[in-house]
């Protein structure tokens, strides 16, 4: 196995977040054995791709299908542009004006949906010669941005007409794509504007992970996010196809000292677990402050020499213990916390009460990233 360190982090701690990219590649192929022929697939790497890098993924990414990259800001794209990735890169979110010549200049398009943006396109082509890259955000329901469904056709001519700018797309976003008669409200929305728009030559996208999967929609191409790193979103109780995925992400912290409670004694703050028999105690540098919620506390698993062990305590700012039972173990030992088997997201996530994809997010704090195949 091959183990890869990024550079730009700190690797001096006993702790890490793995990344395997033959998982990532290996989801990415089984989604696209789904999705029509024809239709083409933006990747959603917002977030640092929900915690797993994107600067690192990107071109696993890339040699595994996917055309186009979906970021929330200006930003995220130069990140993917610092480390020489080309292919397309759609701002889905809203930028600020004043953004707007850095994405053209770097070749990031971006969402326009407003009298604003457009003046701001115009300002940046006539002062540096370059039209900014734009794709039309319609609101159907998200209530979030985008111009309304009801303004689209001419916001959309508007746009079509503007020869500052490249107009690239047409895009809106489902709210509950996992509720069959709330999505097709938004369904019937979106298509009330594509059928009296001329849509030749544009990328136009209303499927986010959930949709792709459960329904046939108007449009060319998707846009997939969590399941790329082997979670699976809410889904309506009826679906074309659910892919088979591996969690991309694993969490592993080594052993720091292992020491011997005796019966009443309590671990970690409050005392929320109190020994009722001679306890192995073993403890690891992960705490809440790297994105294990102290909500977790007594309630998950570690895994070590293939057994699973309790976690036991209050989950502390850098530290958490758990119960090594009679298990043999030594400082040094690894015990893992995320794996693709038996300690998944989502079971922290129903713990929890959220969802899959704030989880991931939350382990980007200040685990270094190990990426292996």
């Amino acid at each position: 196995m091959k183990n890869i360190r990024q550079s730009n982090v700190n690797t001096h701690k006993d702790a890490w977040v793995e990344i395997n990219l033959e998982s990532l590649a290996e989801n990415i192929i089984e989604i696209k054995k789904g999705i029509p022929s024809g239709k083409k697939m933006l990747g959603i790497v917002k977030a640092d791709a929900y915690g797993h890098g994107s600067q690192m993924i990107a071109q696993t990414m890339l040699a595994s299908g996917v055309d186009m990259f979906g970021v929330s800001s200006v930003d995220e794209g130069l990140d993917l542009r610092n480390v020489k990735i080309k292919a397309p890169i759609l701002v889905v979110g809203a930028i600020p004006v004043w953004a707007v010549e850095t994405a053209a200049t770097n070749d990031i398009a971006f969402s326009v949906f407003n009298e604003e943006h457009l003046t701001a396109c115009k300002d940046v082509y006539e002062r540096t010669g370059i039209k900014p890259k734009v794709h039309v955000k319609l609101d159907t329901g998200m209530n979030r941005i985008g111009v309304r469904a009801e303004e689209g056709v001419n916001y959309i001519e508007k746009v079509r007409k503007a020869d500052y700018l490249r107009f690239e797309g047409v895009f809106t976003h489902l709210a509950a794509a996992e509720e069959p008669d709330e999505a097709q409200k938004q369904i019937d929305k979106w298509n009330s504007v594509i059928e009296n728009i001329d849509t030749n030559g544009l990328l136009i996208h209303i499927q986010n992970t959930a949709a792709t999967f459960a329904y046939d929609i108007k449009s060319n191409m998707v846009r997939v996010g969590i399941s790329i790193y082997g979670l699976y979103p809410d889904l309506p109780p009826k679906y074309n196809y659910k892919p088979k995925l591996k969690q991309v992400m694993g969490l592993k912290g080594r052993i720091t000292n292992i020491h011997n409670i005796y019966p009443g004694e309590g671990v970690s703050y409050a005392h929320t677990f109190i020994a009722d028999k001679p306890t192995r105690v073993a403890t690891i540098p992960i705490g809440y402050a790297d994105g294990v919620s102290r909500g977790l506390s007594n309630k998950i698993y570690g895994m070590i020499n293939g057994k699973k062990i309790k976690q036991i305590g209050n989950i502390t700012m850098d530290q958490m213990m758990f119960d090594l039972g009679d298990i043999k173990a030594n400082v040094g030992d690894v015990i893992t916390l995320l794996d693709e088997r038996n300690l998944t997201l989502d079971s922290w996530a129903e713990i929890l009460h959220t969802i899959n994809y704030e989880l991931t997010c939350r382990l980007k704090v200040r685990l270094p990233r190990v990426y292996v195949r």
